[in-house]
């Protein structure tokens, strides 16, 4: 019945510092940039590893969204990595802090948490 997750969407409350921070910091490339003069609002369509996968939105005034304790609904959003310890050697120099790595207790993979300029709760796991 379902082929795939086609996009993530995301909204930010600071459209430029959200869009150098999944850009300039995470690496991810721009697609499409499409102003809706309608809304006020600025639509980024971003590719991970070139496929289409994240949109993010800015529009005047949304509401804060819940992030610790951690609110009913989606839970965070989880990157593939191939090595975790370079991956978060890279994005502590860019000033990202991240969690301290943890191992999932079901398939021993490592991985981390770090957190998007909205806080929204970003995962690192390890292939």
């Amino acid at each position: 019945m379902l082929n795939r997750i086609h996009h993530i969407a995301i909204i930010c409350t600071d459209y430029e510092k959200s869009k150098r921070f999944y850009t300039e910091i995470l690496g991810l490339t721009i697609v499409k940039e499409t102003y809706r003069a309608e809304r006020q609002s600025y639509k980024l369509d971003l590719a991970v590893n070139g496929l289409y996968q994240i949109e993010l939105f800015s529009f005047q005034n949304p509401p804060a969204r819940p992030s610790k304790p951690e609110a009913c609904g989606l839970r965070h959003l989880a990157f593939e990595v191939e090595n975790l310890a370079e991956v978060i050697g890279k994005l502590e120099a860019k000033g990202v802090q991240t969690e301290p790595i943890r191992v999932d207790e079901i398939t021993g993979k490592r991985f981390t948490f770090f957190a998007d300029p909205d806080n929204l709760p970003l995962e690192l796991y390890e292939s």
